[in-house]
């Protein structure tokens, strides 16, 4: 009993002083910042980089919330648009041996050139679905696994190593305040965006034509580079069916036959390695009739990661270290096809 006083009085005189004047809500268990702000009505995108100046020093680590705990609410209308990167790359011609890309969040901004053997490599990395679609939606345990969340991390780690050796990188869904996480279950938004700064629509043949546009003109402004899509996902497939990393092409290009295979190569390899007992199964093929793969101007690779719903897949892409093996061996794969064009 008296552990138990001296925990409130130790929590009483611990806690920051916190001003009750302006919106306030009490979190529920489980929710998370932008969970809270949407509940009361808040476009999180706005709004998240208010609220977490407005509860300095109330907030857990990795800026989460402790339920019961009362919080104080931007109010209605006064946040500045938050804004989203440029695309993510190391400037033609620059010195600099350091970058700095909002994007990845403030962990991960600071990001180092390591050299430029990628200079001249243009990328569109399409992470999937996003917005009002979170794709396939898995559950571990009692908690959600949304695929969009976990592509878009890979995809950010992706965009980042690929920028430490000098590629050019238009990350073509963002979400202004995710960045890369290093949590095992990433919380579930819908405030993505296609870049440079546009709402998705809810209809998919909408949102897929709104990424393809911008990646086309893309294209057309870095006419002559070497340019390469990639579209990542998770797929969704039975429970108790164990998949490896697949890979799609446009069965008439043979550029992008070229590139998924030499990615497909160093999965095979790394799996060999690390898993010599186990034959890896992942494979490469056409699939035309996908809409980025048959739209993309430029050599398009379409990925998916694992099934989000097998138990035995589900680590590939829960525990961050494995999202940043993904990023570190598709990279491989893309330097090596850059290096052999």
């Amino acid at each position: 009993m008296r552990f138990v006083v001296f925990f409130c009085l130790f929590c009483l005189f611990a806690a920051p002083v916190f001003s009750q004047r302006g919106p306030t809500a009490v979190a529920r268990s489980g929710e998370g910042a932008h969970s809270l702000l949407r509940r009361n009505g808040l476009p999180d995108t706005r709004h998240f980089q208010q609220f977490l100046t407005l509860n300095q020093g109330r907030l857990t680590t990795n800026n989460g919330l402790v339920a019961g705990r009362t919080y104080r609410l931007p109010a209605r209308g006064k946040a500045a648009p938050a804004k989203v990167a440029a695309p993510a790359q190391a400037p033609a011609g620059s010195s600099a041996s350091v970058l700095h890309e909002p994007l990845f969040g403030p962990r991960h901004s600071r990001v180092q050139v390591l050299d430029r053997t990628m200079r001249g490599a243009v990328y569109y990395l399409s992470p999937g679905h996003g917005g009002p679609d979170p794709g396939a939606v898995g559950k571990y345990g009692k908690q959600l696994l949304a695929e969009d969340e976990y592509a878009y991390d890979v995809t950010l780690r992706l965009a980042r190593r690929l920028m430490e050796h000098g590629a050019t990188v238009y990350v073509l869904v963002q979400d202004p305040n995710d960045g890369i996480r290093d949590e095992q279950f990433l919380e579930v938004d819908r405030d993505e965006v296609t870049y440079p700064r546009q709402r998705i629509p809810l209809n998919q043949l909408a949102r897929l034509r709104q990424r393809i546009v911008q990646a086309n003109q893309l294209h057309a402004r870095h006419k002559g580079a070497y340019q390469r899509l990639l579209s990542l996902h998770v797929d969704s497939r039975s429970q108790g069916q164990k998949i490896d990393v697949f890979f799609y092409h446009h069965a008439n290009s043979q550029a992008g036959l070229r590139t998924a295979r030499n990615i497909h190569g160093v999965f095979t390899n790394r799996y060999g390695r690390s898993q010599p007992n186990r034959p890896y199964s992942g494979n490469v093929g056409p699939r035309s009739s996908l809409y980025e793969v048959r739209n993309s101007h430029a050599p398009a690779v379409f990925m998916e990661l694992g099934n989000i719903h097998n138990a035995r897949d589900q680590p590939r892409f829960l525990l961050p270290d494995n999202r940043q093996a993904l990023a570190n061996w598709i990279y491989e794969g893309l330097r090596a096809d850059f290096k052999g064009r």
